[in-house]
């Protein structure tokens, strides 16, 4: 009989300390992560890189499940903001062109030739534009943490060297699902073609389209030069930023420490994949080269000619973004 009382009491730790160790497993919450493209990428790799150092920090709370290539839009891009706003994603690592469509603050990195070096995408990001826009996508619905990069985009195809406006006429260019590309490209003379990342790379192969625009990482790491396109032009016509960003109801369901850590990790993940992307490019840009892509660089007075032969695209683009964001951003970029 005494040793009764000490085992019943001994079992019903163990009993206490089951449904404690039961209700903290409930209380450990997985949030999707979206975004376009796999780690095989630097913007694939800012999202592992976040999941990476929430699953440090979190002690369990909080879990990040990276769903790459589009696949919580069933590889539609374009919808990925509408999908986060409405609550179908928790949380995304998207690019401000794919969003543009329903934040056209987004678009003032796609105008072309305004930002003309890596300084200047640091000073209108960090700068009074940077929270301009970041103000305008809360305003629908969403919750920005901190800006990636995606990087400028250059410019491939199948003919010929481009190396002034003349050379685009008439080419079948691969754009994103965004007008304001549509615009640039048309008033360049080329044939501006829309379609998803994932339709892309077939049109090159089977020639539906002779050209395509993207970051260099993704040159390199699709390997675009094996579906003919055996021309690059390093003319950096536009930046694309990337942003952490969460819905709007999930970031109110957190934890003000959750907040603090969702974004103090958002930051981080973002400064490391910029300077990762950054520091490859050089190397990059030299694998390209040892495949046999004859690349073009533009002299001052080439870049200038692409400059003066897309005024009409800011003329028409600049009262849509509003022309407070885009004063910003050049004062922004005047003080860097």
């Amino acid at each position: 009989m005494p040793t009764t009382r000490p085992l019943a009491r001994f079992a019903a730790t163990l009993a206490g300390a089951a449904l404690l160790t039961s209700a903290l497993t409930v209380q450990a919450r997985e949030l999707s992560v979206s975004t376009v493209l796999s780690d095989a990428f630097p913007w694939g790799q800012a999202a592992q890189k976040w999941a990476e150092l929430v699953e440090e920090r979190s002690d369990g709370e909080l879990t990040l499940r990276v769903y790459p290539n589009a696949q919580l839009v069933s590889g539609d891009q374009t919808q990925e903001f509408s999908a986060m706003r409405s609550g179908l994603i928790d949380l995304a690592v998207g690019s401000t062109i794919n969003w543009s469509p329903q934040v056209p603050a987004l678009n003032l990195f796609s105008l072309p030739f305004l930002l003309p070096d890596e300084e200047a995408v640091d000073a209108v990001t960090g700068g009074e534009a940077g929270q301009m826009i970041f103000s305008a996508i809360e305003d629908k619905g969403v919750v920005p943490l901190a800006w990636g990069e995606n990087g400028f985009r250059q410019l491939s195809n199948s003919s010929g060297a481009i190396d002034e406006p003349a050379d685009l006429e008439g080419l079948k260019i691969r754009v994103v699902g965004s007008p304001l590309f549509q615009d640039t490209f048309s008033a360049l003379g080329a044939n501006p073609t829309q379609m998803s990342w994932a339709d892309a790379k077939p049109a090159l192969t089977t020639g539906a389209v002779d050209g395509q625009e993207n970051p260099l990482s993704v040159f390199d790491v699709a390997r675009i030069d094996q579906v003919g396109q055996t021309h690059l032009t390093l003319w950096n016509y536009m930046n694309d930023p990337l942003v952490f960003a969460a819905n709007r109801q999930v970031w109110g369901s957190l934890s003000e420490s959750q907040r603090e850590m969702l974004r103090e990790t958002a930051v981080e993940a973002g400064a490391w994949e910029i300077a990762k992307t950054r520091e490859e490019e050089a190397a990059r840009l030299e694998a390209i080269r040892e495949r046999g892509v004859k690349v073009a660089e533009l002299s001052e007075a080439q870049h200038q000619a692409f400059v003066e032969a897309t005024e009409s695209v800011h003329e028409k683009w600049v009262p849509r973004i509003g022309e407070a964001i885009v004063e910003a951003a050049r004062r922004d970029i005047d003080a860097e």
